[in-house]
């Protein structure tokens, strides 16, 4: 669904309270990023590789069900080398759902984590010397 949101319950004696569905997928994003262990948000696969999304292109990563009073989020996320897939997971799973029905008041009935890819931290070089070079 890509219109805005528009129900009863958003009805106020001022007006209407109307949340695009962008919205929900930015707060989505946002609470993904905030749990130790994901790398980035990943876009999908093209040809085979994960794309790597920066902060300004968080809901891109994420695609958001949204009817009058409930959402579904799916969420693709590159993770860290080295972390437990199934715990980072969770703690996405709970995040993204305790911070849109505290922001938007929406049920969030169903969390999907879709681990596209694994990052593994540069090592740093470390120069040899030859000790027969060292003057």
């Amino acid at each position: 669904m890509n219109q805005a949101i528009a129900s009863e319950f958003e009805r106020t004696d001022l007006g209407n309270i109307q949340i695009a569905p962008e919205v929900i997928a930015v707060i989505a994003g946002l609470a993904t990023i905030e749990v130790e262990g994901v790398e980035g948000m990943s876009g999908g696969f093209a040809g085979g590789i994960a794309e790597m999304l920066g902060r300004k292109n968080l809901s891109k990563g994420v695609k958001v069900e949204v009817g009058q009073r409930e959402a579904a989020v799916d969420v693709n996320i590159i993770i860290e080398y080295g972390h437990r897939i199934p715990t980072v997971a969770s703690e996405i799973q709970q995040n993204i759902k305790r911070s849109i029905e505290m922001m938007t008041g929406l049920h969030v009935v169903e969390v999907n984590v879709h681990v596209h890819d694994v990052h593994f931290k540069a090592q740093e070089k470390v120069e040899e010397t030859d000790p027969a070079r060292v003057k």
